[in-house]
């Protein structure tokens, strides 16, 4: 296992933007934008879904993933895990949603939504740096 490298933790504080790659239950890859936290305490990478999501699902069936990012402020300055989901949970995943939302738009996640939401927490076992 390794860690995200601590010049890197403030693109967790941006609007940065990851890109997932999880396995279909066929092999295949399915990719998708996400928006993106990091637990610099526990080293985990965040992530947030809907329960009964395509993500949810494959890794509900293949726990592998690869996450990659690109600095909002830098296009060369970049960062790429490969990990392992060790926890999906609905603990705290409501409030967790309502934090990356502050972030990224200013306001709570559509209140009027209340769907059955899931953290994911990704333990990095390989980290790729570049521009940093």
């Amino acid at each position: 296992m390794t860690s995200i490298p601590e010049e890197f933790h403030e693109l967790f504080e941006k609007e940065t933007y990851a890109h997932v790659a999880t396995m279909t239950p066929e092999d295949t890859p399915h990719v998708t934008p996400v928006w993106v936290d990091y637990d610099a305490e526990a080293d985990r990478l965040l992530m947030n879904t809907e329960r009964e999501r395509r993500k949810e699902k494959n890794l509900s069936n293949d726990s592998r993933i690869g996450v990659s990012m690109v600095d909002p402020d830098d296009p060369y300055r970049h960062l790429s895990i490969i990990g392992e989901v060790d926890e999906m949970t609905e603990e705290g995943a409501r409030e967790h949603i309502d934090k990356l939302s502050q972030r990224y738009t200013g306001d709570d996640y559509q209140p009027e939504i209340q769907t059955e939401r899931v953290l994911v927490k990704i333990r990095p076992d390989e980290v790729i740096v570049g521009g940093g």
